[in-house]
Parts: C-alpha cells; sequence; structure tokens
C-alpha cells in the first residue's frame, strides 16, 4: 500500500480572531446577496433543500443558512485573492458554518487574512504554482493518454497536486511532464471513471432518438434558444429530441475529450426557462453562475437520478476515461448514473456546470465530475438563461443608459480579467457571467477598481 504523505502537518496554522463573516463592513468584501433575507430564502427550491437535508443530514433551516454562508465567504475569498496577489494559495471552506480558510506563502499576509474574519494558513506554494504543475501534467497527457492514471487534480487543502495512479506509473507520468515530485501527493485508486452517457438538467433529451443524456442550463445565443450539454453526448450535426420525444433541436458545438461541453440549438417549440427540474419537488431558480468554493455544498439534477447532493472537493481537476483525459473539471463526492450526464450542477442559486462522468452510482455512493459551465458559455458565446434575463426586446423609445466600456451583461468572465465601465477599469474577482445590473461599481464582490 502506498504511504500517504503527512503534508497538512507540515502547514503553519496561524490563530485567528473569530470575526465572523457576517461582521464584515469592509467594501473591498461586499456581497451582491450578502445575506438571505426571508423572502429570498422562501424562493429557494423545496427541492434542492430537501436533497442537501438528505445527502448531508441537514434541516431545511441549516441548508438555507449553509448557503447563506457559503456566498459570504465566497465574497470574503475573491477580495483576498486580489488583495494577497501571487502569495495567495487558495481558499476552502468547511461545515455548516462555511468557516473559510484562506492559505498563503507569506507570513506577512496573515493579519490581513484574520481582519478579513478567516483562518490563514500558510503554506510553500502558491496556487499559481500548483496550477503550473497541473498544467504541465495536461500537456504531458495530451501527447499520449496515461496508463492506470484515472485523476490528478491540485488540492487546495494539502497544497500539492495529488496524482491517483500505482507508484510505477505515476513516476513514469510525472517524468513525462517534468514536474518535481516535492510538488505532487501519488494516492492509490481503483476508480475507473465513465461518462454518465446510456443507450438511453435535468430533463433528459434524446441524440438520434437513442441515447440519453440530461439538459445543463437554457442558453441563449442572440435570438436563438438552447441549451449546454456535456460533449460526450453529442457531435456538430447530431439531432436532439425532448423527454416527450419530440423534436427538439441539434448539436451546434462540442469537445470531447480535452474538455466536456456542448450547446443545442432547439427550434421554436422550446422555450428556455431559468430553471432546474426539482423532479416532483419544485423547480430550482438560476439566478447565475458564481463559482463556489472547495468545500461548498452542491447539488446535481439528472434524468436518471433525479436530485443528489455533496460537496465540492477539488477544482481543476483531470480525469481520464476510456475515450480520453478531460482536464478542467470539478471534483465532487455526488453520486451520478448512466443517463445523468449533461445534467446541471447547481450551488444554492448558481449554476455550476454540466454532469461528466465519474464512478461509483447511487446506491453506494459514489464520485463525479462535473465540467464548469461558465468555460462552455465563453467557448460557444453563449447567454445562461437567469432569472434576470429579458423576456422581451427594450423598448426603443427607452433613452440609452450605456456608459460606455468593454463591459458587457451576459458576458462570462474569469478571475484576473480587466474590463472598462464608462472611465474606469475594473479587475474580475470571482469567475461568473455578468448579469443586468451587475455593473462592475456595483459588484465589489465581483469586481476591484484599478
Amino acid at each position: 500500500m502506498l504511504r500517504r504523505r503527512a503534508l497538512a502537518a507540515c502547514t503553519a496554522i496561524v490563530a485567528v480572531g473569530a470575526l465572523g463573516l457576517a461582521g464584515l463592513t469592509g467594501t473591498a468584501f461586499a456581497d451582491p446577496s450578502p445575506r438571505l433575507s426571508p423572502a429570498a430564502a422562501d424562493h429557494l427550491s423545496p427541492g434542492l433543500l430537501k436533497a442537501m437535508q438528505r445527502d448531508l443530514g441537514l434541516t431545511a433551516d441549516q441548508a438555507t443558512e449553509r448557503i447563506g454562508n457559503e456566498s459570504r465567504a465566497a465574497a470574503v475569498a475573491a477580495g483576498l485573492r486580489r488583495s494577497l496577489g501571487t502569495g495567495f494559495a487558495g481558499a476552502r471552506v468547511s461545515g455548516d458554518a462555511a468557516e473559510l480558510t484562506v492559505a498563503t506563502t507569506d507570513a506577512t499576509d496573515t493579519g490581513r487574512i484574520a481582519e478579513a474574519g478567516a483562518r490563514a494558513v500558510v503554506v510553500d506554494h502558491s496556487l499559481a504554482e500548483l496550477d503550473s504543475a497541473k498544467a504541465a501534467l495536461d500537456r504531458a497527457a495530451l501527447r499520449r493518454a496515461p496508463k492506470d492514471v484515472p485523476v490528478w487534480y491540485v488540492d487546495v487543502r494539502t497544497n500539492r497536486v495529488v496524482v491517483q495512479a500505482g507508484r510505477a506509473a505515476a513516476d513514469t507520468f510525472l517524468a513525462a511532464a517534468g514536474v518535481a515530485r516535492d510538488l505532487v501527493t501519488v494516492t492509490q485508486s481503483a476508480a475507473q471513471p465513465r461518462t454518465f452517457a446510456d443507450l438511453r438538467g435535468g430533463d433528459a433529451y434524446y441524440m438520434n432518438g437513442s441515447g440519453r443524456c440530461s439538459i445543463g442550463f437554457p442558453v441563449k445565443r442572440g435570438t436563438q434558444s438552447g441549451f449546454v450539454s456535456a460533449g460526450h453526448c453529442g457531435t456538430p450535426g447530431v439531432s436532439t429530441s425532448g423527454y416527450n420525444q419530440q423534436a427538439q433541436g441539434s448539436f451546434q458545438g462540442s469537445t470531447f475529450p480535452g474538455r466536456d461541453y456542448s450547446w443545442v440549438a432547439t427550434n421554436t417549440s422550446w422555450t428556455p426557462r431559468p430553471l432546474v427540474n426539482g423532479y416532483g419537488n419544485g423547480d430550482v431558480t438560476v439566478t447565475g453562475s458564481t463559482e463556489a468554493l472547495e468545500g461548498s455544498s452542491v447539488c446535481r439534477s439528472g434524468s436518471t437520478t433525479g436530485w443528489h447532493c455533496g460537496t465540492v472537493q477539488q477544482r481543476n481537476t483531470s480525469v481520464t476515461y476510456q475515450e480520453g483525459t478531460v482536464s478542467g473539471v470539478t471534483r465532487t463526492n455526488v453520486c451520478a448514473e448512466p443517463g445523468d450526464s449533461g445534467g446541471s450542477f447547481i450551488s444554492g442559486s448558481q449554476a455550476q456546470g454540466v454532469t461528466s462522468g465519474g464512478s461509483g452510482n447511487c446506491s453506494q455512493g459514489g464520485t463525479t465530475y462535473f465540467q464548469p459551465v461558465n468555460p462552455a458559455l465563453q467557448a460557444y458565446g453563449l447567454t445562461l438563461v437567469t432569472s434576470g434575463t429579458p423576456t422581451d426586446p427594450p423598448d426603443p423609445t427607452d433613452p440609452p443608459t450605456d456608459p460606455g466600456g468593454s463591459w458587457a451583461a451576459g458576458t462570462p468572465y474569469a478571475a484576473g480579467d480587466v474590463v472598462t465601465y464608462g472611465s474606469a477599469s475594473y479587475r474580475c474577482l470571482q469567475g461568473h457571467q455578468a448579469q443586468p445590473g451587475w455593473t462592475p461599481p456595483n459588484v465589489p464582490a465581483l469586481w476591484q477598481a484599478l
């Protein structure tokens, strides 16, 4: 048995005052939705809350509170990521209170982290350094798919890149990638990840009248309606029919392996709604696509197994299926089964991604990977349909209110992107798709003025 290296013990833990996320007042960490108001809490899907109660062992009140805590923690983490700069080494939350831990390579940053109400850890490697090592592994996998190496990912908790493989296979893979061994933890795994499409988000849809997948999220491309799903579900030109077996549309774009996303354009019989199927427990309204932190709760909707919940384990994961390696997915402990592929992953009301594949099942539990939704939107120039998406064209008699600049509603932005709005420039703090009204001056949790 390969001995797991005790990496966590090597970090210097810095005690911080229990300031609490709710006590933050600095505008750098303001949240566009800093708390779930009673009205907002009433609009959370009963199906989502019921699934969180079942899978995470929570009461309805605890599930509601956890969603709000995680939202606040994400806003704080985004501000710290910007202010810590190159020393930032990742952030994660734990427990129902979403207690925030932020890692840094610079011990002088711990006071700043404490002032923000987070727990600080001092580590050896920045997130940028770990991401660079992970990218080298991804490039090696593209040149030659690794044998007996099913999964690798950046783990901010241990401050290492984790490679699941046998020792001999891992050593060969690391050598081919030129990655230093001291950045990596190797763990043994018998998992054989597979995609979840079968010969039979969300709602079911069928490819060429045979195989079945699940809708991820409704989208728009200009005036054309459609949805995003998994790339392995179909290739451009493949026709689709809906859950009722009526003609629906066709695949316009698809990427797999490498990534695992696609988009389907639908005919006028299908109206896009900002909803995720609650499977008898009330639909979930989608309001945006801000990324959840590692450790956050996340739920999945799929046409085989309905609603299931768990937590975000690691982002920036690579997984090898029979068809090849897919990079940039997120690892979760949510279960899934064949036919759930492409279905919705959502945290609170924020779209997270589409089901890619995994191992295990919903009887015994398992691991599932999702393709983040924002890269899919960006790749195909799509706009996520949310509760804030206008259903009617603007009145041409309305006076223009656009102050000018490169920022635009409907555009997916990644952390680090720079835009202009009016005469000012802003840097993106959290990955998200811009929504009407979420202008950079109005949401400092998402944008930092330069």
